[in-house]
């Protein structure tokens, strides 16, 4: 008898199969991952610097918005991210 998990595995891939990657596209993927990692961290950096500066100040609005702004850019770098690894996804083998 299969678990439910199971059957809804197997209804997800009569729907939408998976395609296995081929190795350049595997390449490009983990280049993608390095490059926006290394984004992230530059952007992390540069506004954790300027929190401390506006704790140094005692400055609490301008932390709450750096705060904010860290989080937005990064959601936002992360979701560019993914839409780049499914574009490479959907690529056909060559």
């Amino acid at each position: 008898m299969k678990t439910a998990y199971e059957l809804a595995m197997e209804r997800l891939n009569k729907t939408a199969p998976i395609t296995p990657l081929t190795p350049e596209q595997k390449a490009q993927i983990a280049e993608l991952d390095s490059q926006y990692k290394a984004k992230i961290a530059d952007r992390e950096i540069f506004i954790k610097s300027k929190l401390e500066q506006a704790r140094a100040t005692g400055d609490w609005e301008a932390m709450e918005a750096l705060e904010k702004q860290l989080a937005s850019e990064r959601k936002a770098l992360l979701a560019e991210l993914e839409a780049k690894k499914e574009k490479i996804r959907q690529q056909k083998a060559k």
